[in-house]
């Protein structure tokens, strides 16, 4: 199964795609949507959403996995982050993805151990768990490979668990 992962803003719109089988991870692709703070927040988000589609049509995956939003201190970057955010469900939603949302500390969970873990922790977990060789860069783009991971790892108990309900 392919996975696109996305954390979400205005300004660095991280993606990553991942390729499961069983309990298997391999990283396909990922990169950094950057638009800039001169244009019109219009443009800005016409482009996060034109790149997402992108992404979609390129690498073909079937499920999304995205950040929530954190509310944190600053409500205008919350606000800012929401809209980016927005668009990008948009254009998963009109790839017909099956889309997921986990919380900061959900990923950070899944993909370290500890919702609380920093940046340095998450890249280098995502290089391990994707047995990469570097560090994925920027840090929008690993978080967004955190995400898949995520989606890969809770996905594939939440299944089980469902099975096991049904059975």
């Amino acid at each position: 199964m392919i996975i696109l992962g996305i954390d979400p803003g205005l300004a660095n719109t991280g993606w990553g795609v991942i390729e499961t089988t069983g309990s298997k991870c391999r990283c396909l692709a990922y990169g950094c949507i950057t638009t800039h703070a001169h244009q019109p927040v219009a443009k800005r988000l016409c482009e996060i959403y034109e790149d997402i589609r992108a992404v979609i049509r390129r690498h073909g995956p079937v499920e999304c996995a995205i950040e929530s939003i954190f509310f944190g201190i600053n409500a205008r970057s919350a606000f800012a982050t929401g809209q980016a955010r927005g668009v990008a469900l948009l254009a998963t939603a009109e790839a017909s993805l099956a889309i997921t949302e986990y919380s900061p500390p959900q990923i950070k969970g899944a993909v370290v151990g500890v919702g609380t873990a920093e940046k340095e922790q998450i890249s280098y977990m995502v290089r391990i768990l994707l047995g990469l060789d570097h560090e994925p860069t920027p840090d929008h783009a690993a978080d967004a490979l955190a995400a898949a991971i995520c989606h890969a790892h809770l996905g594939r108990h939440q299944a089980l668990a469902a099975k096991a309900a049904g059975a």
